[in-house]
């Protein structure tokens, strides 16, 4: 006699969706919930600038927009003339006592930029949780906020409600306690609809590798219904894979390339894979690497 197996899984439909400033971010459905001829939802690419200091830029920015870091604002009006969907701004400061000239140059900034808009502060949590603060203070619109993590969050979440931002969340490669962020800031008050989740990851090799299965892992168990996984993802992966030598050092052997079209393609094949794994913001520093990806998604 045949025995018939009946497996019950259960699917949420979706990711959440956020609205930032009429783009879609999110919004994924499991394949099970795709009807017919429908799309899953596409990804959105963020051009970023270390606005403070661009000389600190890779390589391949200061190949593009060179001549224009003297003058800050033909840079971002530049950099708006690409394929980006978001124009993001990184405040690269060295120390605390340049928060004031940092909150002066966005004060400057902001009249000239026309699209959307996500700011991020220097990745040190010291001086991220006395700049960040300072910098939600002038924006004038809805912004990405990136980013907060477990040192910086309470001095961040609260302006971020106040000004009706989306904040990021960065937690390194860790499910447990990018579940435990997620669940102490919206018990602060921050809407759950309102987070994009950065799992942190890898340039190349294994460490690109492990943070692919990391957003696998966390795509899946969103669309399984956990609620406290099922937002958008965020991958800063340009900035990760243009640390490594590969992308960086004209000094390797003539099989790796000429620098300049290796550092571009090395970016794109970071991003792709991170794509494929579910991220939904991917964040570039060269806009011909936009332009690549898009007629890839398309």
């Amino acid at each position: 006699m045949k025995e018939t197996c009946t497996c019950n899984f259960e699917f949420s439909q979706n990711i959440r969706e956020i609205d930032f400033n009429g783009i879609k971010i999110g919004g994924d459905k499991s394949f099970f919930f795709l009807k017919e001829n429908e799309n899953t939802s596409k990804p959105v690419f963020v051009l970023e600038i270390n606005i403070f200091n661009p000389e600190q830029c890779s390589h391949i920015v200061k190949d593009v927009y060179g001549e224009f870091f003297e003058n800050k604002i033909e840079l971002i009006k530049q950099a708006q003339t690409s394929d980006c969907d978001i124009l993001g701004l990184k405040f690269n400061i060295e120390n605390i006592n340049q928060t004031k000239e940092a909150c002066e140059l966005l004060k400057t900034l902001l009249p000239h930029i026309t699209k959307p808009l996500m700011i991020r502060g220097t990745n040190i949590s010291d001086t991220d949780k006395v700049l960040i603060p300072e910098l939600i203070k002038i924006l004038d619109r809805k912004s990405l906020i990136a980013f907060a993590n477990e040192y910086t969050y309470k001095e961040i979440v609260p302006l971020v409600i106040k000004g009706n931002h989306i904040l990021v969340i960065r937690t390194p490669i860790d499910v447990n306690k990018l579940k435990e962020m997620n669940l102490t800031t919206s018990q602060m008050g921050l809407d759950l609809n309102k987070i994009i989740i950065d799992t942190d990851t890898g340039g190349l090799g294994y460490g690109l590798e492990y943070g692919y299965s990391i957003m696998e892992r966390v795509k899946i168990a969103g669309l399984n219904g956990n609620i406290m996984l099922n937002m958008p993802i965020i991958s800063f992966c340009s900035e990760e894979s243009l640390k490594t030598k590969e992308a960086s050092s004209d000094m390797l052997n003539r099989n790796y390339g000429e620098l300049k079209q290796r550092t571009k393609m090395i970016e794109v094949v970071t991003a792709s894979a991170v794509i494929s794994a579910g991220a939904n913001v991917i964040v570039l520093n060269h806009p011909d690497s936009i332009s690549i990806l898009k007629g890839l998604v398309e």
